[in-house]
């Protein structure tokens, strides 16, 4: 087993920190609120512990030396992530909700009606849901924890994939009934085709005109129809009989579980993007995060692997 090193005074360190950063005693001294003698005092502290000079000390300015160079970075990004730490503790003791942002579509056709169950779980655990379009930043809002709709590359924050995805149609059980019933690709000529013009920027996700070519339909207008700007407005159209949609199977899994939708092909299409739960670094690990993504893996265990977002 590797011994750890032993540590210089966690004051000295922040000392040289302090006064790195601002190459000033004096403003190290500001900054820390004790007098320049004092951050002198660690600094000649530290570098007789590491037994390094730290600092060239000329007609009262101060310059790095290479050993200095060398250890600044380092112990800069280590007070950083103490900063991040310690925040992430304050949050997790202060009671307040936990805020999970997602999409609205996702949010309403899928998270909502699951919900109770982690209240139930989690008694002592308030979320608070941010549904809205916009793609949230939680290294920057009041957000603990992220289900994006994407591609899975995110600088900076923990990134864990929740959901695959592939895109199916969908309608009301109701067409498969009478004169002008689905039953194959070709008769959606027949039948009003409704359309998310939401822009997903996954260019392996089909809209009409490509999942009719694929399944070889030919002389069909897929421009024609209803047109919304969110998958599940899209998807109660279609549950109340006024169409076809294409949509992920995930947002319409509850619906199809209920009768209210069915499918009436088989053809599916895998798409590039997923769905992924994000997170800051810091605070992944705590209690009442780790909590809620687990039970967020729960409930997809078992589930088909597929959705939309939007």
């Amino acid at each position: 087993m590797i011994q750890k090193a032993r540590l210089p005074p966690l004051n000295a360190l922040r000392a040289f920190e302090a006064a790195g950063r601002h190459l000033s005693l004096s403003r190290a001294a500001d900054e820390l609120h004790v007098t320049p003698a004092a951050v002198s005092h660690q600094i000649k502290a530290l570098e007789a512990f590491l037994g390094v000079k730290l600092f060239q000390r000329r007609h009262r300015a101060l310059r790095l030396t290479d050993a200095g160079q060398a250890c600044l970075p380092g112990l800069r990004e280590g007070f950083d992530r103490l900063a991040e730490a310690v925040e992430a503790a304050r949050l997790d003791s202060t009671g307040r909700a936990l805020t999970v942002s997602v999409a609205p579509s996702f949010g309403a056709k899928w998270l909502v009606p699951r919900l109770d169950h982690f209240t139930t779980a989690h008694p002592g655990i308030d979320v608070r849901i941010d549904a809205s379009t916009r793609l949230a930043d939680p290294l920057r809002e009041d957000i603990d924890l992220c289900i994006r709709y994407g591609p899975g590359n995110y600088p900076g924050l923990h990134v864990e994939c929740l959901l695959a995805e592939e895109v199916v149609p969908v309608c009301s059980p109701e067409l498969l009934q009478g004169p002008d019933a689905l039953q194959v690709p070709a008769d959606l000529c027949r039948h009003t085709l409704l359309h998310v013009d939401r822009p997903v920027g996954d260019d392996s996700h089909p809209d009409w005109p490509m999942w009719l070519a694929a399944a070889g339909v030919d002389n069909c207008d897929a421009s024609r129809g209803s047109r919304f700007t969110m998958a599940s407005m899209a998807v109660e159209a279609a549950i109340a009989g006024q169409g076809v949609v294409l949509a992920g199977s995930v947002l319409v899994a509850d619906d199809v579980a209920a009768g209210r939708l069915v499918r009436p092909f088989e053809i599916r299409f895998p798409v590039k993007f997923a769905y992924y739960l994000v997170c800051v670094e810091a605070t992944w690990e705590q209690p009442r995060i780790v909590a809620f993504r687990e039970w967020l893996k729960s409930e997809t265990h078992g589930a088909p692997l597929s959705g939309v977002g939007s």
